[in-house]
């Protein structure tokens, strides 16, 4: 009986401050979008108000597609594919020797550590339109520019990705590989590589999917691909060939991600 009331005494205690909590939670959010709405001048009603017309502009603009112009969007789409494949597996040769330097569990030494962490932060922060930017100031105008870009934004995001699954692995490997002896490589070898590789692999497939939707993205900036060509109609007012370029797109995309996740669902 002494526990029970115990037991309740200490729930009735614990309410109150529980309620406290999550008022405070809660007005603080509140307050984030109040902040929001004002300083982006959001309206529900001037939101709404534009699916009239944007549907219009699908019903009257887009549609028929132009079915003429499928052969010199294919060809396109078939570009960009390339740029995002040759971009993540250059990222993919370039980030694996670096991930072992990234993970605490391997680099024990906390200024190169830190350095590289510190590194691949920087590289992370730089949005991928201003390092195709950059790209394009240095090699200039088409798809190398983007395959570039691409590389090192997603050089950093395997590291960044894959050292953090090489620091939660299981350490009773390595220390039984150290305690016999064993120096780095082999540790390497034999206690980290059968642990993190169908990770890294599901990893790139991930990366894949990302840099497909990006360089769509950077071909505005003149990183090559798919991009360019909508650019292109866009400004011709040529919504017809849009339409069936962003269909094409659609397709493209929808069949690599339904791909890609297969795949990695059954390397992890």
């Amino acid at each position: 009986m002494k526990n029970q009331k115990a037991s309740s005494e200490k729930v009735r205690l614990y309410l109150p401050s529980f309620y406290i909590k999550m008022s405070v939670i809660i007005g603080l959010i509140a307050g984030l979008y109040y902040v929001a709405i004002n300083q982006t001048n959001a309206s529900l009603g001037r939101i709404l108000a534009t699916f009239p017309i944007f549907f219009r502009m699908l019903r009257e603009d887009f549609f028929p597609p132009d079915f003429g112009y499928l052969s010199t969007a294919l060809g396109q789409l078939i570009e960009t594919f390339n740029i995002a494949l040759i971009s993540t597996t250059l990222a993919a040769v370039l980030a694996f020797p670096l991930l072992f330097f990234s993970s605490a569990t391997l680099n024990r030494h906390p200024l190169s550590y830190g350095g590289i962490r510190f590194l691949l932060t920087i590289i992370r922060s730089i949005p991928n339109i201003i390092m195709v930017v950059l790209m394009v100031a240095v090699v200039g105008l088409g798809s190398v520019s983007g395959i570039l870009a691409l590389m090192i934004y997603s050089a950093a995001i395997l590291i960044k990705l894959t050292s953090e699954s090489v620091e939660s692995i299981d350490e009773r490997p390595i220390q039984a590989i150290q305690a016999m002896g064993g120096n780095m490589p082999q540790v390497i070898r034999y206690g980290v590589l059968p642990q993190i590789t169908p990770i890294y692999l599901s990893h790139i497939l991930y990366v894949l999917e990302i840099n497909l939707k990006a360089s769509v993205v950077l071909g505005f900036v003149g990183a090559g691909g798919i991009g360019q060509l909508i650019r292109r109609q866009m400004s011709l007012f040529r919504y017809d060939r849009l339409g069936l370029i962003i269909f094409c797109l659609f397709l493209m995309i929808s069949l690599i991600d339904y791909i890609s996740q297969t795949v990695r669902s059954r390397l992890v």
